[in-house]
């Protein structure tokens, strides 16, 4: 099986009670369909008390089958708590951060929308010429705050 099809035959299960064990997610999504293999993420911390993450993937032999699976799972009640079922994402690439990978002002149309060239841009990095002048020059023969009353 693909990784992509795999990934469209494997479900996310948010939620999770900690008393929640692998058996417990194959015995609850069982009637959906051939279950291949039940996950369920272990603490990052070795000192965690927790069994698990609060979430685990159940994988199906068909990707029909996770589709049953989380029309009728989506907002149920397991060991009194709402689960969030979703078709399962692929893993991110440990080295990506947050957000975007590119930085804004390195994207496409960014210097055409702020009106920025490069020159002015190294002229700004350098501190050189045609770089703003301090905002606090000329303020220091103001010695009281707010508004002058004539």
């Amino acid at each position: 099986m693909s990784d992509q099809s795999r990934q469209r035959a494997t479900v996310f299960v948010g939620g999770l009670d900690s008393n929640v064990n692998e058996q417990t997610l194959h015995d609850a999504f069982l009637p959906f369909g051939e279950i291949v293999d039940v996950s369920l993420p272990k603490p990052e911390l070795k000192s965690s008390t927790d069994r698990h993450r609060g979430f685990g993937y159940v994988e199906f032999s068909l990707a029909e089958d996770a589709r049953e699976a989380i029309d009728n799972m989506d907002q149920s009640e397991l060991y009194g708590r709402v689960i969030k079922c979703n078709q399962a994402k692929p893993q991110k690439d440990p080295n990506e951060r947050l957000g975007s990978k590119t930085a804004i002002w390195e994207q496409e149309g960014y210097a055409a929308k702020y009106n920025v060239n490069e020159d002015e841009q190294l002229a700004g990095e350098d501190g050189a010429e045609g770089a703003a002048q301090d905002p606090m020059q000329g303020l220091e023969g103001l010695d009281v705050a707010g508004p002058q009353l004539k």
